[in-house]
């Protein structure tokens, strides 16, 4: 199993070499992890390490000898005992200074041995390494038992019949599309599914989209936020699909993978870098966090890497570019993806930090790129990609996906069952979520949940509502929620 050692305890215990620096000199220090141990087990057993209690001289002559508490630093340093000699007062000053001594040597080695445990965890538990040209085993996991399910039948009527790309998810309304270019956006209710409305401002106007290539829903401003990536504009609706105002992208940049950030900003990444593969980074900017109100830049968030590395490949005039998500909200923070660095980070956007969370190992020849998918608080999931494409079948970029067991260490290929059907039902975990309330979401097929249905193969909540679904309905929306 990956992460773990199968080879031989080791007999000798390691050598800490640590150099202490004080004000005025330096202390060496050549510590054996076994003296912590065996000092402890002295004092334990025998009581003559360093701990003082009232058994030696003077005390040992007192008729209150254990009548007292453990005597203090003070007194053992100011002994004034009338019924004793002078001179036994000297000796036990004497055998203070090396109990004093001993316990600044033990405090230095428990100091030394925290420190370099300490060191050893943090460098190491957080960060999780992969090997993405690795097989894995495969690992069998139920959605059920680390997600919560909900179901949400679309609502299929003269007015509201879509092919059901969702494109966002709020607290009170979904928002989905066609697959087909036709500007058609459809809003339905968040709890029962029903079809509120449908929006459609494609055109060529200057109030109009030309392709919906993002669509933001901002519940709080009652904003819809319609990125155009053809025109380079982004056009902001009310809810109601009310034109309110709209800006550019920035020069140098044209803007996919959009998300609302928060009450002021959207989050977003320049998609003209796929095009610029094999060249030097320039000054253009990547992931960037641009205001709501006019599009200017609130901030550049830089991931560091010298050379573009994109899924973009080329044969002779042909081209074709796949897609990587670059951003992946997780919780309260955001998981970012450059092509170019091998390292996922983790942006915390209130102390403005990256942190690395994944490492993928250098690939070349072909290039093996990784993205985050769906993620909890034991399982993540994600997906690698090569660099490959047959142009005579028009194939390429083959997908893996993987799995981190934080639990185990180690990672595997998944396969989740959802166990509301009888029959096993695998589910896609590489969905991303479209804000942080929620771990992932999956189309269920109207067609295919009537047939389950009918084949009696189904349970629970999603065998009622596939009772009361056509072949030609709206598909179901699962949602996938954290576990309380």
């Amino acid at each position: 199993m990956r992460g773990t050692n199968s080879g031989k305890i080791q007999k000798k215990l390691p050598i800490i070499n640590k150099k202490i620096q004080y004000p005025r000199k330096t202390l060496n220090l050549k510590v054996d992890e076994k003296y912590i141990f065996l000092e402890t087990r002295k004092e334990i057993s025998e009581g003559k390490s360093w701990l003082w209690i009232r058994n030696q001289a003077p005390c040992s002559k007192c008729a209150d000898q254990w009548l007292c508490p453990s005597p203090s630093d003070y007194e053992i340093s100011h002994w004034q005992t009338k019924s004793l000699q002078s001179n036994t007062a000297v000796n036990v000053k004497k055998e203070n200074s090396i109990m004093k001594n001993q316990i600044k040597t033990l405090a230095i080695i428990l100091f030394l041995a925290a420190g370099f445990v300490g060191c050893k965890q943090s460098d190491t538990n957080n960060l999780i390494t992969v090997d993405v040209t690795k097989s894995y085993l495969e690992k069998e996991l139920i959605l059920q038992d680390f997600m919560d399910v909900e179901y949400i039948p679309l609502e299929t009527n003269n007015e509201f019949v879509t092919q059901g790309v969702v494109m966002a998810i709020g607290n009170k309304f979904i928002l989905a599309k066609n697959s087909a270019n036709d500007g058609d956006i459809f809003v339905f209710d968040r709890e029962t599914g029903k079809g509120l409305r449908k929006i459609n401002r494609k055109g060529k106007g200057p109030e109009e989209y030309s392709h919906l290539t993002d669509i933001v829903l901002d519940e709080e401003n009652h904003e819809l936020f319609i990125n155009c990536f053809t025109t380079k504009k982004i056009m902001v609706y009310d809810l109601f699909g009310n034109f309110k105002r709209s800006f550019k992208h920035t020069e140098d940049a044209r803007y996919s993978h959009v998300y609302n950030y928060d009450n002021n900003n959207l989050i977003c990444y320049n998609g003209l870098v796929c095009y610029k593969d094999g060249e030097k980074r320039g000054n253009e900017p990547y992931h960037m966090i641009i205001s709501k109100q006019d599009g200017s830049i609130t901030r550049n968030v830089s991931i560091p890497f010298d050379v573009i590395k994109t899924p973009y490949v080329k044969d002779g005039d042909r081209t074709v570019t796949a897609a990587v998500s670059p951003i992946i909200p997780y919780q309260n923070t955001w998981l970012l993806v450059e092509t170019s660095s091998d390292t996922v980070y983790n942006y915390i956007p209130k102390e403005n930090k990256l942190i690395p969370f994944l490492v993928k190992k250098p690939t070349v020849d072909p290039e093996v790129f990784l993205t985050m998918g769906t993620l909890t608080d034991r399982y993540y999931f994600f997906i690698t990609m090569k660099k490959e494409f047959d142009f005579t079948k028009g194939r390429g970029f083959p997908l893996t996906g993987l799995m981190y067991d934080k639990q185990e260490n180690a990672v595997f290929e998944p396969s989740v069952i959802n166990s509301d059907f009888l029959k096993r039902k695998t589910v896609g975990m590489i969905s991303h979520p479209l804000n942080n309330e929620f771990a992932a979401f999956q189309n269920l097929e109207a067609y295919q949940l009537v047939e389950a249905y009918k084949k009696g193969e189904l349970k629970g909540k999603l065998n009622e509502i596939a009772s009361k679904l056509t072949e030609n309905d709206n598909p179901v929306l699962l949602i996938m929620k954290y576990k309380d």
